[in-house]
């Protein structure tokens, strides 16, 4: 007998849910705006996006804990597979192609969601001491974090993998390792930066840093600025807003919706987006804080990680502070590859969130969800 056991209400994080809502419809107003079809396509990719959030939180995670380190391997294996079979656009192999049905797949976005839970995984099995990993135990997940980073990065695609690389050991600072360790390696990475700049970056990618650098922008940041700074306190009427109109805005329902939203809303817009984004990750580091399971410490610290990284890097590049790269806005930007990713985990989050402290088949055997 299937019923729905209404204690789930009192663990469900309903805040998040109320703090993601507005970046999905002002996002969907936005794309709109410049181009109805795509915004047809993310209407769907949201209702794509729902279907699996339901599907991946009715999952019985805790008890499959088993299979994730099985779900890692292979998305090793598929970003293995690129390397082998893959389909390169723009001079990037960075995608497989499905027989029969004309598609491809971009294995670098599920290697996200796989290595979270593969870290709370490791990190559940083996709690870190008082004074923080060793370099035994830090080893042993830095393969973890490192093997996925270097497939992607040869790809190449450095932003993800530096996104990886941020995120697992933004895990590890959280949870605990010890200090020498760090020392190490902030010394390792100051010595060796000179050297990983001049042999192991691509020309592309010395060129993104050399117009960062430059006392002019390029050409797709002048835009960006230019429309920011017309957008003024309260922004201008669509027919007004000519950057984005006129398309002198490059990719403006993507990479650059940020400018976008401030060319139609103004500096208040832009503030009640940035104060959301501030108010989810405060709210998930507090998930993370008073938790003590290890599942939900380390999968809600990843998120926030994620978020802040992303908007960080999407904000900071459109107004010339950061080189420009294919990090999108965090469940606003065009996109289902990237908005499909964050949903699901938030679906493993409330997962182990609402299903903490009992199974999913009760002491009567009826089949419960709490």
């Amino acid at each position: 007998m299937w019923r729905i056991d209404k204690r789930i209400l009192a663990q469900f994080d309903f805040f998040s849910i109320i703090l993601i809502l507005p970046l999905i419809i002002t996002s969907n107003w936005l794309i709109n705006e410049v181009v109805p079809a795509l915004a047809q396509k993310q209407t769907a990719y949201v209702g794509v996006a729902f279907l699996a959030f339901i599907g991946v939180f009715l999952l019985p995670i805790r008890r499959m804990s088993w299979l994730i380190p099985l779900i890692y391997w292979i998305n090793i294996g598929l970003l293995l597979a690129v390397e082998f079979f893959g389909h390169a656009r723009l001079g990037a192999q960075r995608w497989i192609e499905i027989p029969f049905i004309n598609a491809t797949i971009q294995p670098s976005e599920f290697v996200k969601p796989a290595l979270i839970l593969m870290l709370a995984y490791l990190i559940h099995k083996s709690p870190p001491p008082k004074q923080g990993y060793r370099i035994k135990d830090f080893l042993k997940i830095s393969f973890y974090i490192l093997l996925p980073f270097i497939l992607i990065a040869k790809e190449p695609d450095l932003g993800t993998a530096l996104v990886l690389l941020l995120i697992g050991y933004g895990v590890l600072f959280f949870i605990g390792v010890y200090w020498k360790i760090w020392a190490v390696i902030i010394g390792t990475i100051l010595l060796s930066s000179p050297l990983v700049y001049q042999y192991l970056l691509h020309d592309y990618q010395k060129l993104r840093i050399k117009d960062f650098l430059s006392e002019k922008p390029s050409y797709h940041v002048q835009q960006s600025i230019i429309a920011i700074g017309s957008g003024g306190l309260t922004g201008k009427s669509k027919d007004e807003a000519t950057q984005t109109q006129m398309r002198f805005l490059p990719i403006a329902t993507s990479d650059f919706i940020f400018a976008f939203l401030v060319e139609r809303s103004g500096f208040l817009g832009a503030l009640g987006i940035i104060l959301i984004y501030v108010m989810l990750i405060l709210h998930l580091l507090s998930l993370s804080v008073f938790n003590t399971d290890y599942y939900i410490k380390v999968v809600t610290i990843s998120i926030s990680f994620m978020i802040f990284i992303y908007m960080g890097v999407n904000i900071a590049m459109t107004i010339g502070y950061a080189p420009v790269v294919g990090l999108p806005l965090p469940m606003f930007s065009y996109g289902g590859s990237s908005f499909l990713n964050f949903i699901i985990l938030f679906a493993i989050m409330q997962n182990l969130i609402t299903f903490r402290y009992k199974d999913m088949y009760d002491d009567r055997g009826t089949k419960s969800f709490l």
